[in-house]
């Protein structure tokens, strides 16, 4: 025996061999057991001196696995887990079921087990085996309550064990935020897993070959890459600070934010830079199964966004425009924008190409009032006699041409304007040069807003506007100490004065039988504008300055003074022949 290769880990009890290892004093303080002790099975020491080598790795393996999981204890739990580590996780405890399935099927059932296979088949010893009667009726036992949860997408107690079990195995080993949204969507996965392999177990129940799959290869690990990035969550607070002091009203910060926080909710809060494409497709495939106003519906109402979009595609609800799809898109996408101009990621965005392509003119996407349409509005007891200004639908004997309800749709039809620009004047910006009055579309004062730029303008009041009593308003206003021409018109709480006036125009058109899609909105009156420029013989040239479009009017092309002259020119030219109103001009006299 002297003169006999030795391994430090062999030793000899009695007449058999054992492997026995001391643990490292690395991880001697966590480690379970105070000695790796066990017997070879073997009393021959050649056989021992092989059997040691293959146990002292294995031991050291179970070593190294330790060291890794106190690694992982350290880090921070994820808030997050990627498709691609989702679908790892799957497929590990896929192969684990059907392998456990295998060794239970290879032990053997009942009365008899199987020893050396495929030889002998012998008594069962004293521990009791499964029967295998009850083997096939668990089966379905479970299938039917796993079916009943599934189809309702129910997670309950029984559920986040099994999501804890499966991703504590040593292949997976991941540590999971609490209040993570990837909860839930693992526990579906893996009800779907479990299904999935009781199908193979039903299978092999009736004689069927189904091999076992091999042990899944990857780092799931490696899929949330180590980034020292800022939160999204984090990040997110100082754009939306930034942006609110510098551009946004309220209505804007509030529609950013709150789509920004479901984005979180649906994809988790991640370092900046870890976000890719496939997130971005996560986040607009939901947004594909929700309805309009999801939130407002009985059938969704206080569910969280990703369980509603679930809820409303079983329920076959109709989902919401592919133009209010991209609108949604635009809010989270835009942080990306910012954020790589602020951080020193690399950064790219993911949501860059992924809105829909709508195949609409622009001109189509608001048709603009029909000529009856229109002969309708102005007809109406607004302009040929209500009960009062509150009163505006109610026939009787009262015009009220100092109240911006009066105003505002006639500004827009010899202007095309938009609500808000003419709701925001100031009387300071009815103004007069040379003999010509003029609108002067500004946003100078705090709570004047204009869309673009370009939208900073002016505009020649139309002679019908000026004969109906427009300057006779503006004096009445003066003389009353007032700053707006249309002080009654509020601003919304979100900051826009065209908010609430859209709820009263959209009941004026109800009320007159227009109001039968989405697309007859204020903005039609912009298009017949447009359409009684063309009839009017106004060049596209004079109508896109009065509108605002392009480049800075035609200010680069013309002294200010004749720029001003040939537009009222040209706006003198426009008529609605068709519109009746001398009637309001006829009263104003």
């Amino acid at each position: 025996m002297e003169d006999m290769p030795k391994h430090p880990r062999l030793i000899l009890r009695g007449n058999r061999y054992y492997h026995r290892a001391a643990i490292p004093q690395d991880i001697k303080a966590t480690y379970p057991k105070s000695e790796e002790t066990f017997s070879l099975g073997t009393s021959d020491y050649q056989e021992a001196l092989k059997k040691v080598r293959v146990a002292a790795a294995g031991v050291d393996r179970k070593f190294d696995e330790h060291r890794l999981r106190l690694v992982k204890d350290r880090e921070p739990p994820l808030e997050h887990l990627s498709d691609e580590q989702i679908g790892f996780i799957a497929d590990t405890y896929f192969q684990q079921l059907v392998q456990a399935d295998e060794e239970t099927r290879l032990e053997g059932f009942g009365e008899y087990r199987v020893r050396d296979l495929p030889l002998v088949v012998v008594p069962a010893e004293e521990e009791e085996l499964p029967d295998f009667g009850d083997y096939i009726d668990e089966v379905d036992e479970v299938n039917a309550i796993l079916r009943h949860k599934y189809a309702q997408r129910i997670v309950d107690e029984d559920d986040h064990h099994m999501v804890r079990s499966v991703l504590s195995y040593p292949e997976i080993s991941l540590k999971l935020s609490e209040g993570s949204q990837s909860w839930r969507k693992l526990a579906h996965t893996l009800q779907e897993v479990l299904l999935k392999a009781n199908e193979v177990r039903r299978q092999r129940n009736t004689g069927e070959i189904v091999e076992t799959p091999s042990p899944v290869q990857s780092d799931v690990s490696s899929s949330a890459k180590h980034s020292d990035g800022k939160l999204l969550s984090e990040a997110k607070e100082e754009w939306i600070a930034e942006k609110s002091v510098r551009n946004w009203v309220e209505k804007t910060e509030r529609e950013h934010r709150v789509w920004m926080d479901h984005f979180i909710s649906v994809i988790g809060d991640k370092p900046i830079d870890q976000y890719g494409k496939a997130d971005a497709r996560q986040f607009k495939n939901l947004l594909m199964r929700l309805p309009a106003n999801w939130n407002k519906k009985d059938e969704l109402r206080g569910l969280k966004i990703s369980d509603a979009a679930e809820r409303a595609a079983a329920l076959n609800l109709t989902p919401m425009s592919d133009k209010n799809i991209n609108k949604l898109m635009g809010f989270v996408g835009a942080f990306w924008g910012w954020a790589a101009v602020n951080y020193d990621e690399n950064l790219s965005n993911p949501f860059k190409g992924m809105k829909i392509k709508i195949r609409v003119k622009a001109r189509d996407e608001r048709d603009p009032f029909t000529m009856d349409e229109l002969k309708a509005i102005f007809s109406s007891p607004l302009y040929t006699g209500c009960k009062s200004a509150r009163h505006w639908g109610i026939k009787g004997n009262h015009i009220p041409k100092d109240h911006g309800r009066f105003w505002v749709p006639l500004i827009a039809l010899y202007t095309g304007a938009r609500s808000g620009e003419i709701i925001q004047l100031r009387l300071n910006d009815i103004r007069e040069a040379d003999g010509i009055n003029y609108f002067h579309l500004t946003n100078a004062e705090e709570d004047q807003r204009l869309k673009t730029s370009t939208s900073r303008r002016d505009i020649p009041i139309h002679q019908d506007l000026i004969k109906i009593g427009l300057l006779d308003l503006v004096k009445l206003r003066r003389s009353q100490g007032e700053d707006r021409l249309f002080p009654e018109l509020k601003m919304g709480s979100d900051g826009y004065y065209s908010t609430p006036y859209s709820r009263h125009f959209r009941r004026l058109l109800e009320s007159l039988g227009i109001k039968k899609s989405s697309k007859e909105v204020f903005h039609s009156f912009r298009h017949n504008f447009e359409d009684a420029c063309r009839e009017s013989s106004v060049s596209k040239e004079i109508m896109d300055a009065l509108q605002g479009h392009g480049e800075e009017g035609m200010s680069g092309r013309y002294g200010r003074g004749y720029m001003l002259k040939k537009l009222d020119e040209e706006i003198r030219k426009l008529q609605y022949r068709d519109i009746k109103i001398t009637h309001l001009m006829i009263r104003s006299s």
